[in-house]
This record gives C-alpha cells, sequence and structure tokens, in this order.
C-alpha cells in the first residue's frame, strides 16, 4: 500500500469550471501535475454512462456527452456549495446520493490521480476557496467550506486546509519577481471573482507569517458561468421563447429559459415534472414552433450542448476579436447565432460593473488610491476576457496588468502557501 509522502504539499484548486493540483517537495518549487493524460488541468465535469454504468470526468464527460452517449453530465457542481441542494439526493447508477457525495466523486478522482502520480499521498493538502462562497451570509460561507471539507475527506484526503484562492495566486507570482511590488490580485474564475491587495517580493517570500503583506480582500459570486448565463438569455433563449408574447399578449413564463442556462441547474429539467410543465406552456406561446425547439431542448437533453456552445462562442469572440457562430441545427435545421465582441461586451456590461467595483472596493479597504499599485496580476480563466481586461484598464488606467498561469497558478500557490 503507498505511504504517506512527509514534507510534501498538494495544492488542489477545485474550480467550478476546471479543477487543477500542484505539489510540492520541503522547500523546493511547487510544479503541476498531469490530471488528464498529459494535461495539468481538468473540466469539473462528470458523467454517468447509463450504457455501461461507469463514470467519466473531465474531458471525457464531455466528449461522452456530445457524442450522445445515454447518460448524465454535471458541471458546476462547486456552484452548489453553501446551497441547500447540496444535499438533495439524486439517482445515479441505480442508487440514490447527494450532490455532496458526487463533489466527493470528483475529489476521488483526484486523489486517486496524485496518488498514482507521486507513489503515495502527501501528509499535507491545502485546498482553494473564493472569498465568498456565498455573499453576505456568513455562516452559509462557513458552511459551505465544512461541506467541502468533508467532501475531501470523504475521497481519501487527509488534513485539509483551506487558503484564499487569490492569496494562492499572489504566492505563486511572488515566485517569479525580482523586486518588492504591491500588487492587486485579480483572480476571476467559473463561479467567483476574487480579488487581494497584497505586498510581494524575494524579501518577504521566507516570512513565515505573511499576515502583515496582505492589506485586504474581496469578492463577489460573479464569474465566468454567469457571463455564459447571461450571454444564453440574450442570445439563446429567445430562440425558445423567452420574452415571446402568447395570444393574451403575456411573456411566456421565463423560469425555464432562466433554469436551461444554468448549469448545475440543466439537469433538474430533464426530470418528467419538468418536461410536463413545459409541455402545459404551449398554449403560452403564439408562434409554437419556440415552443417545439423548447421541448426538443428538454426531450433531447440537449441542455448542456447549448451551454457548452455558448461558451465556446464567448472564448473565441473574445480572443479573436471577431465574430463566433453557433451552428444550432442539431435543435432545429438552418437553426443558429452568433456571439459578437460589441455584444460582449453590451451583454455583460452590467456583470463586469459588479467585478470591477469589487475590486475598487478591495482597493479602498486596503486605503490605498489607485496610483499606488504596481502591477494588477491576473489568473483564473474568465480573467482572459477581452471586456473584462478593457473594464479594468478603465478602471486603472495607469496600472499594468501581467497575465499569469490562468489555469495552474491558484494550485502552485496552494502547494506553496503551506
Amino acid at each position: 500500500m503507498d505511504g504517506i509522502l512527509s514534507d510534501t504539499t498538494l495544492g488542489i484548486d477545485f474550480g467550478t469550471s476546471n479543477s487543477a493540483m500542484a505539489v510540492r517537495q520541503g522547500a523546493g518549487p511547487a510544479r503541476l501535475l498531469r490530471v488528464e493524460g498529459e494535461a495539468t488541468t481538468v473540466p469539473t465535469a462528470l458523467f454517468f454512462n447509463a450504457e455501461d454504468q461507469r463514470t467519466h470526468f473531465g474531458r471525457d464527460a464531455i466528449a461522452h456527452y456530445l457524442a450522445g452517449t445515454e447518460g448524465r453530465l454535471m458541471r458546476s457542481l462547486k456552484s452548489l456549495l453553501g446551497s441547500s441542494l447540496l444535499q438533495d439526493q439524486t439517482a445515479v447508477h441505480h442508487r440514490m446520493v447527494s450532490y455532496q457525495d458526487i463533489i466527493s466523486l470528483f475529489l476521488q478522482m483526484l486523489a486517486r490521480t496524485a496518488r498514482e502520480s507521486l507513489g503515495g499521498m502527501p501528509d499535507r493538502v491545502v485546498m482553494g476557496r473564493p472569498v465568498h462562497f456565498v455573499d453576505g451570509d456568513a455562516a452559509r460561507d462557513r458552511q459551505a467550506e465544512a461541506s467541502l471539507r468533508q467532501a475531501a475527506l470523504d475521497a481519501g484526503f487527509a488534513h485539509v486546509s483551506f487558503q484564499p484562492e487569490p492569496i494562492a495566486a499572489a504566492l505563486d507570482y511572488e515566485q517569479r519577481i525580482g523586486a518588492e511590488a504591491l500588487v492587486l490580485v485579480v483572480d476571476i474564475g467559473g463561479g467567483t471573482s476574487d480579488f487581494t491587495v497584497v505586498r510581494l517580493g524575494p524579501g518577504r517570500a521566507a516570512r513565515a507569517d505573511r499576515g502583515t503583506d496582505i492589506l485586504a480582500t474581496t469578492g463577489v459570486h460573479v464569474g465566468g458561468t454567469d457571463f455564459d448565463r447571461r450571454l444564453s438569455l440574450e442570445l439563446l433563449m429567445p430562440l425558445l421563447g423567452l420574452h415571446h408574447q402568447g395570444p393574451t399578449g403575456r411573456e411566456v413564463p421565463s423560469r425555464v429559459f432562466f433554469d436551461l442556462s444554468t448549469w448545475h441547474l440543466i439537469q433538474w429539467l430533464y426530470a418528467p415534472k419538468a418536461v410536463r410543465e413545459a409541455q402545459a406552456l404551449r398554449s403560452d406561446y403564439a408562434d409554437v414552433r419556440l415552443h417545439d425547439r423548447l421541448m426538443a431542448v428538454l426531450q433531447q437533453r440537449l441542455g448542456h450542448r447549448m451551454a457548452d456552445a455558448i461558451e465556446r462562442a464567448k472564448i473565441a469572440a473574445s480572443l479573436q476579436d471577431a465574430a463566433a457562430a453557433m451552428d444550432l441545427g442539431w435543435i432545429e435545421p438552418g437553426l443558429g447565432a452568433v456571439v459578437a465582441p460589441e455584444g460582449l461586451e453590451r451583454h455583460l456590461a452590467g456583470l463586469l460593473d459588479q467585478v470591477v467595483a469589487c475590486a475598487q472596493e478591495c482597493l479602498g479597504n486596503a486605503g490605498l488610491a489607485a496610483g499606488a499599485l504596481q502591477a494588477i496580476y491576473l489568473t483564473g480563466g474568465s480573467s482572459a476576457l477581452r471586456p473584462l481586461r478593457q473594464a479594468l484598464r478603465q478602471a486603472f488606467p495607469d496600472t499594468p496588468q501581467i497575465e499569469g498561469d490562468l489555469f495552474g497558478g491558484v494550485a502552485s500557490g496552494l502547494a506553496v502557501s503551506a
């Protein structure tokens, strides 16, 4: 049996959209572990294959779902932490399990991967956490961390501690700078946007207590999945009837569209009761073709495919600064939509205002003016979004933006933080 690896720290960035792990032995450098094939990141996704009763993870899970394999895809499970839904049970492979158990199942895969890669289990595990799992509710926030800790213990990890993700990102950045700097760390993940104002530098890295170097932290429950949700509501859901006025002049009830645009709620819409409720909406439609599309999505379980399409188009439009087309012919022949750069900026403006306001609040809590910063350090996959960077540039025009390891930096910093 593999033993415990002493003086070794495993950093786990369990993310809403993607996860990563890094290991540090003694005072050496942190290194990322391969977690899916040669990749050092893995989508936080599970697919429960109904055809062979196997469970798939990451890219493999998404590929099976998109290939049409019969089963259930689950993503964005981190969003359930702190929610009353976490202890609800669902049928998986002919047995009832809670969503916390499903999180533990994903963490169990990470534990198995780490053990196989390292030949044993590190004696210390540091997991990342957002500044706030739940905005404005300290009790639910504590419960969210406790639930994640229990899921990690159930998965086989021991001696689990937590570190705020933007602080971990700061410690990763510190390994690569040669002079002292006052930095605003911007960590935009799938579910949250977190900020830290921190003093970094080679002379500070060896200090045992870094508490006085952290001047402020803030966070808001807005991230990449919220951007996707907003784009889905603006560009895809109207194709299924959102904002459509029925025979009486009233709009079609909107709840189904909001749930269909939210990754961790989509699977609920495939239940027979939910499908019947959607079918009953037909009389609310003046144009029943829109209702036919809605029913096709629910009956053929295409909701996750729509969510994947909008996410891919968002990324393409941002990276290429050009319109990205979505072919939705698998819903209805000839159906499609477009995500344009100007649409990204317009549709996401309200959410980006919340993110930038949280960054400015962090600076205010630190008692600093924007001109005091030497750098804005960007990490988290959603920090690559072009309109976000433009919004930060408008708020902090004189501060250079530095891009870190968007998907692995937090994990590396967690391993260093111990």
